[in-house]
């Protein structure tokens, strides 16, 4: 993988299968089917429970599909994607050899989970699955290679592929209106957390990656507070759902390992705590920035976001890093999601435990910065 660099600026981009982006009200019954793959086409729907009890989404996009085109649903999909669940949707959807598409409607839990079901498929039938995807969240899972689930001991793995990132995903402001808001918002954060650590990822290249982060940036930070105070505007939900996009598809197939320490921190809380993604990111990502502002081209790189938090830069790059960390902190107490670790049950006994799991290592500079993090946030 051909790592950027600023100085000389140098790198390397590489496009996903991503074939077709829809946004805008009602685009789900405007675009699905005519985006199955073939006239023939029977799709299955990976869900979770609470939109196919709660709402009436799951049930309309059955009804556009019909019987010719509608193979199941599964919609017992939660949160980290449990194994137990993930198995029962493959088996699911690998006894019936005529289904050639994936549907994933919700946040990353369903969406990651179609991407895994894709994977066995390749695995056992040698064919990966086409995949549309609905999110109803602004995880923005559907913009990569990834699918993560929680294995048997509660740990969060993950299979990885150019092929199982979908092929189509459309933005319907109208799905998106049915997330509870704290849901909503939180994961909005989730996307900031992508777009923030991309300024200092190895592999994100300066263009496309880096310059659509910086407008993601500075739409998260308009749009958020926006949407908090009028929730039903369809206007500010696309505009966040386009800012979540662009939070993390132009990093394109230039992943290398995890996005980074906020990230792998988000893992190490996520599954094991039954602590969601949007709020693990609400948790680390304030604190690290400025544990990053210590390293000199990271600085450099966070120092460039400031403009886009609507301040001006000082022209001193650590200073200004930190000063990005604040924003952050500050947007969460305007959105009410300032939180405490304590808030979900986890204490002191078992900050050695999340570090060891966020550094792999038990001692260290990286390991002992960890440790004081994660005892700054209980």
């Amino acid at each position: 993988m051909t790592e950027s660099t600023d100085h000389p600026m140098s790198g390397l981009w590489q496009p996903t299968q991503l074939q077709a982006m829809y946004y805008g009200p009602s685009s789900v019954k405007k675009h699905l089917f005519s985006h199955l793959p073939s006239d023939s086409s029977k799709a299955f729907i990976i869900t979770g429970s609470s939109l196919a009890t709660k709402t009436s989404l799951i049930g309309q996009v059955e009804s556009l599909l019909g019987s010719k085109h509608h193979a199941g649903t599964f919609a017992s999909i939660g949160h980290h994607a449990p194994i137990t669940q993930l198995d029962e949707a493959v088996e699911s959807v690998l006894k019936d050899a005529s289904i050639d598409t994936l549907i994933s409607i919700g946040g990353g839990s369903p969406i990651d989970s179609a991407k895994v079901i894709s994977h066995r498929s390749h695995e056992k039938q040698g064919r990966y699955l086409y995949h549309i995807s609905i999110p109803t969240t602004l995880s923005a899972a559907e913009c990569t290679l990834i699918g993560g689930y929680t294995n048997v001991k509660g740990t969060k793995v993950s299979v990885a592929h150019p092929r199982l990132i979908p092929q189509v995903i459309l933005y319907d402001s109208s799905f998106a209106k049915e997330t509870p808001q704290k849901l909503w918002l939180s994961t909005g954060i989730r996307s900031l957390d992508h777009a923030v650590e991309l300024m200092y990822y190895p592999t994100a290249s300066e263009a496309p990656t880096k310059q659509l982060c910086l407008t993601a940036i500075s739409q998260l930070f308009e749009y958020l507070p926006k949407c908090k105070k009028e929730p039903e505007n369809e206007d500010y939900i696309t505009r966040l759902q386009l800012a979540s996009f662009t939070s993390l598809f132009g990093l394109g197939l230039n992943l290398k390992g995890s996005l980074g320490l906020s990230h792998t921190l988000g893992y190490a809380l996520g599954s094991p705590y039954n602590i969601p993604h949007g709020m693990t990111s609400c948790l680390t990502l304030p604190s690290v920035v400025r544990l990053k502002a210590d390293n000199p081209e990271a600085a450099e790189q966070l120092a460039r976001i400031l403009p886009f938090t609507d301040q001006q830069r000082s022209g001193h790059d650590r200073k200004d890093a930190i000063r990005v960390g604040d924003a952050i902190d500050e947007l969460l107490k305007t959105l009410g999601l300032d939180a405490t670790l304590k808030d979900f049950n986890v204490d002191e006994d078992q900050i050695a435990k999340i570090s060891k799991m966020a550094t792999n290592s038990e001692q260290g500079e990286l390991f002992d910065k960890v440790v004081s993090l994660i005892r700054s946030k209980l």
